[in-house]
């Protein structure tokens, strides 16, 4: 992807050889014949290539296309048509060739070194900040920021909000000739209709009321750099007029100004709307469109690439922890859930909903369970834990010992242990025998249930939150059989 592959004639038949080259010259493509020694000089160097193969003395042809995978091969001849079994052998040619064939297949060996998958990973991933993604519609995004990053082409981008469409400008600039100039960032919605022009323009001292001093603009901030208009759409038909004539004539002047000042500056514009919508209805200007169109980037839905959502989650979690100083881990199962979500609000609803999770189990392993009900996609059965019986008993007992109402008993009141109501909420002057009053309370405890309950000891147990096998241990203990 660095540059355009060199491309190679080999071929000992030297009129058909001949006769190749006069084509390539009609259609325009920079070429060299070459012999097999100074092939093999030039591929060594690792230098992308595009070569066609013909007739050689001795028959390494299918040695050349295994020693150099990354070189693309068109094949001369339909002697070597079994050659095309290799990955590498991108056509066949054959003689009288034709301008169209020869063009496909020239545009087919330029497909073959663009997607190379080296060379995808070490020209495009290292390159880009905080664009996190290996789903096909990241890779095209990458791609087509690449190539229109070295320019000064108008781009703009399209998608839905929450799609990252600022990331998208900002390694534009960082990626362009402009690297070291300003990103300066402008949403044309968020700033009032009758203030806009002084924000992108700048004003002079005087030129309105409270314009108490000069000030630089937008434009004028961005000299050098890349000027982003984010929410283009709503930027209102009036300054739309306006901004268009910069872009035509490159120079603005300051509000209450007369000097002109010349804008050396790369246009970046976003937006969620529909423009072209808009222009039916009369709402965005068409020749600014067009102006503004020249190279588009649709920025994918986060539901169009759910196999990036690992990537992405692991990426936002690392760049919460450095404020939070805590994290979360997600099971299988709610990662699978996660990936089944419509995700409305893209990647800012994720970003949203991880830090909902480390905030309610910062540090802690989150499965489907624990997720916010819209996100469980899954019917996942969920482990209950069992606990031991002693834990079980303490419990019912704290219960047992909790006031039912705020009121405190006065000194006077005495213990009734004729009923539930009677349990004791603050100890006796006199003291008491703990364990004795315990082993009373209890007895009386499963007494009731028994009773009410006819003696069915499930039923019983389930009440009082036992065990059936600790129910009749107790029973057993205090002598509880059922009176024949």
């Amino acid at each position: 992807m660095s540059h355009t592959p060199s491309l190679y004639i080999v071929d000992e038949q030297s009129g058909r050889s001949s006769r190749l080259s006069t084509v390539l010259s009609f259609i325009h493509e920079p070429h060299q014949q070459l012999s097999l020694a100074e092939l093999t000089q030039r591929l060594s160097a690792d230098a992308p290539a595009v070569v066609l193969l013909g007739a050689l003395a001795e028959p390494v042809q299918a040695e050349l296309l295994q020693r150099y995978p990354a070189t693309a091969f068109l094949l001369l001849g339909e002697s070597l048509q079994p050659l095309l079994q290799h990955a590498n052998a991108v056509g066949l040619l054959s003689e009288p060739f034709a301008y169209a064939t020869l063009t496909q297949l020239l545009r087919d060996c330029q497909q073959y070194h663009r997607l190379l998958p080296l060379q995808r990973e070490q020209g495009v991933n290292l390159k880009f900040d905080g664009m996190v993604g290996n789903s096909p519609p990241m890779q095209q995004v990458r791609f087509l920021i690449s190539q229109v990053a070295k320019t000064d082409a108008n781009v703009l981008v399209l998608g839905p909000s929450g799609t990252g469409k600022e990331v998208v400008a900002r390694n534009i600039h960082l990626l362009s000739n402009r690297a070291d100039g300003p990103f300066v960032p402008i949403n044309c919605g968020a700033i009032p209709a009758e203030l806009l022009e002084s924000e992108l323009f700048g004003h002079e001292k005087g030129a309105f009321t409270g314009a108490i001093s000069t000030r630089k603009g937008r434009f004028e901030l961005a000299q050098g750099g890349t000027l982003f208009l984010d929410e283009i759409g709503d930027m209102p038909l009036n300054m739309q007029v306006k901004l268009l004539r910069v872009l035509q004539e490159r120079t603005y002047e300051r509000v209450g100004g007369t000097q002109a000042i010349k804008a050396d500056v790369r246009i970046v514009a976003a937006t969620h709307r529909d423009l072209e919508q808009m222009i039916s209805e009369n709402s965005f200007r068409e020749d600014l469109y067009y102006r503004l169109n020249v190279f588009p980037i649709e920025t994918p839905a986060l539901s169009e690439r759910t196999d990036d959502l690992p990537l992405l989650i692991a990426e936002l979690l690392k760049r919460q922890a450095k404020h939070s100083q805590a994290t979360v881990k997600f099971t299988e199962h709610a990662m699978q859930s996660l990936q089944l979500h419509s995700w409305p609000g893209n990647v800012r609803e994720l970003a949203n909903l991880l830090e909902r999770m480390v905030i309610m189990y910062p540090d802690q392993v989150v499965d489907v369970a624990e997720l916010p009900q819209k996100y469980r996609h899954l019917d996942v059965e969920s482990y209950v834990p069992q606990y031991p019986e002693s834990l079980q008993e303490r419990d019912l007992l704290n219960e047992l010992f909790q006031s039912a109402d705020d009121d405190e008993l006065t000194e006077q009141d005495t213990p009734d242990m004729s009923g539930t109501e009677g349990a004791l909420q603050q100890l006796p002057e006199q003291g008491l025998d703990l364990k004795e009053y315990l082993a009373e309370l209890e007895i009386r405890f499963i007494s009731q249930a028994l009773e009410r309950h006819e003696f069915v000891v499930a039923r019983a147990a389930e009440v009082l939150g036992l065990r059936r096998t600790t129910l009749v241990e107790k029973m057993r203990k205090y002598n509880l059989a059922k009176d024949e």
